[in-house]
This record gives structure tokens, C-alpha cells and sequence, in this order.
């Protein structure tokens, strides 16, 4: 029984670790085009 409740925390770990690397891609991409140099007119 113990392991089964370990294995269940570890997946939800790794889940909401997914969830926090993917939101701060989004919000590393966001910021990289919010500060992109503008192409000479």
C-alpha cells in the first residue's frame, strides 16, 4: 500500500512539475517577444 501512495505522489510531482516548466517556456517566449528588438524601418 505504501508504495502505491508513493507512486501516486511521484506522478503528481512530475505533473505539476510539467505544468511549471511548460508555463515558464510560455511566459520565457512571451517575455522574449514583449522585448525583441524592432527591425530597422
Amino acid at each position: 500500500m505504501k508504495k502505491l501512495i508513493l507512486a501516486a505522489l511521484a506522478a503528481a510531482g512530475a505533473i505539476v512539475a510539467g505544468k511549471k516548466l511548460q508555463q515558464s517556456k510560455a511566459e520565457q517566449a512571451l517575455w522574449a517577444e514583449a522585448t525583441d528588438k524592432l527591425p530597422k524601418a
